[in-house]
């Protein structure tokens, strides 16, 4: 079976859902139909453009032009994790935390996966390496972010409990432990429950396109296993690396908790 051609008319088509949600906000008086229509036509363009990217990348395969795309989609995702926190690292260092994490994690686990899983030739084919990094990325971002957030918001609403244990002695390891493990579970509770509901409550969208596209399905079941333990490694890593930095961050060589080191009107909550 070949895959089946959509036309713009069958895009507009699905349009007409969002249109219906946001005419159902305006008239409950939600607030959310302008977010949602931005977003919708944000969706639309970026990913025509990015098609268009996409294919002359496609039909000129290099390994130069793969690291700058990689390159645009790691600046793109660092400046989103700290857009989705409520209290980021600010400065420099904050922007090196999420691009550093960010890095080690999804381009770490894709040249992996590229060399010892998938095996394309060459390692760098862009229809390989492009869309496996764009998953990666954008669950590890996900991770991220929910795990600083909450890392960051806790150290400011828990000040006093923080500092009461620096001062009877404790390391700020100890001080921040309980607050560490809970950012760490928050991080990982989308692919946790992306994983237990795989093949059971949803088909994940990978795996979903390759049936749509033709593919056998025991093949597409294969291919999102795979990329589910690879999503799974990078939000892990991603989320462990940032947090443990970003912990560190807040408290300087004399263990004192500096949460001026936070880009917040009021650090003191």
């Amino acid at each position: 079976m070949g895959v089946i051609a959509l036309t713009y008319h069958d895009l507009l088509l699905s349009a007409v859902l969002v249109l219906l949600l946001a005419a159902v906000s305006i008239a409950l008086s939600l607030g959310i139909a302008q977010g949602l229509l931005i977003a919708g036509v944000r969706t639309v363009v970026q990913l025509l453009l990015v098609g268009q990217v996409l294919k002359v990348l496609f039909e000129n395969a290099s390994l130069t032009w793969v690291v700058l795309m990689a390159l645009v989609m790691l600046a793109v995702a660092t400046r989103e994790v700290g857009a989705r926190q409520t209290n980021p690292m600010s400065g420099l260092w904050g922007i090196g935390l999420n691009a550093g994490a960010l890095f080690v994690s999804s381009f770490g686990v894709t040249v992996l996966a590229l060399f010892v899983v998938l095996k394309p030739q060459p390692w760098y084919m862009p229809q390989y390496a492009v869309p496996l990094l764009g998953m990666l990325l954008g669950n590890a971002m996900t991770a991220i972010a929910l795990g600083l957030d909450r890392l960051t918001s806790a150290a400011v609403r828990q000040r006093n409990q923080i500092e009461a244990r620096l001062a009877l002695g404790h390391p700020w390891r100890r001080a921040m432990t309980d607050i560490q493990r809970d950012s760490v579970h928050v991080a990982l509770v989308p692919i946790v429950n992306a994983m237990a509901a795989a093949g059971v409550v949803s088909l994940p969208g990978m795996m979903t396109g390759q049936i749509l596209a033709g593919i056998p399905p025991l093949e597409a079941v294969k291919y999102q296993i795979v990329i589910m333990f690879l999503i799974a490694g990078a939000s892990g890593l991603g989320a462990l690396s940032a947090i443990y930095l970003g912990a560190r961050r807040l408290f300087d060589d004399r263990q004192r908790l500096r949460l001026e080191r936070l880009r917040a009107d009021d650090p003191r909550g």
